[in-house]
């Protein structure tokens, strides 16, 4: 008789790729099926996203092609991903014209005139400042995974952690506050923001592209443990002081 421990030591990828002993035929059936699922699903639903996504751009950024300048005009089929060539080459060209003095100036000009808009100037100061810190990295935003009480005692969930609590927010408590992000299921850019005390968080070793794929597949996707541990990875959680400034600790 197999001993039970032997079997859970047994890796998984042996057991997808050849079932075990003793299965009937359509034990077995099921099993191949079961490990084409877990191999093609991935690779499908990432080339049909990303199908959908090059598609709507396509359809957005194509018809303001001149079709003097339209590979359609000439040639007999279309040509997928042309709107996301155009899309990308009109960005590039934005970004070099604004790094001039010119360009400077005509951002200058085009925010004075929004910021005079009620509504347009505080969602554009929002979105301007949220990619300024994620895409320029100026912080260490989303560098870390927690755990949280919410949203009651002994009930955790697997949150982000954004930075240091300052202004009034954290004037206005006693304890020293972290910016936490706790995203929803499926869809993790949705979510909520919570003020939680440092002390009250339990930091987690996994990565913040781990705790997404834990977010999104609804817990079917674990990262594994104990793993081993990097150089990059021995530091212990941000230290948020009363300021707000993170600074790591050493072990």
């Amino acid at each position: 008789m197999t001993d039970p421990t032997e079997i859970s030591s047994i890796p998984e990828e042996a057991i997808l790729r050849k079932p075990r002993r003793g299965l009937s035929f359509s034990g077995r059936l099921r099993a191949y099926f079961l490990a084409g699922v877990l191999v093609t699903a991935p690779i499908s639903l990432t080339i049909y996203i990303a199908w959908l996504l090059i598609d709507f751009i396509d359809s957005q950024v194509t018809p303001l092609i001149p079709l003097a300048y339209h590979p359609e005009t000439y040639l007999p089929f279309t040509i997928p991903g042309l709107g996301v060539l155009v899309l990308i080459m009109v960005i590039t060209l934005i970004g070099a014209i604004t790094a001039g003095f010119l360009g400077r100036l005509l951002i200058r000009a085009g925010e004075a005139i929004v910021n005079r808009v009620p509504v347009i100037r505080g969602v554009y100061g929002a979105l301007k400042q949220i990619m300024e810190t994620v895409l320029a990295q100026k912080s260490d935003a989303f560098r870390q995974v927690v755990l949280v009480e919410y949203p009651r005692k002994d009930c955790w969930v697997l949150a982000f952690v954004s930075g240091g609590t300052t202004g009034e927010v954290q004037s206005k408590t006693a304890a020293d506050l972290v910016n936490v992000f706790v995203p929803t299921t499926p869809n993790p850019t949705s979510g909520f923001l919570l003020f939680v005390p440092a002390k009250d968080m339990i930091y987690l070793d996994m990565t913040i592209e781990e705790g997404i794929k834990m977010v999104v597949s609804g817990g079917i996707v674990t990262p594994t443990w104990p793993r081993a541990q990097t150089a990059e990875e021995g530091l212990l959680p941000i230290a948020v002081r009363n300021d707000g400034a993170d600074q790591p600790e050493r072990r």
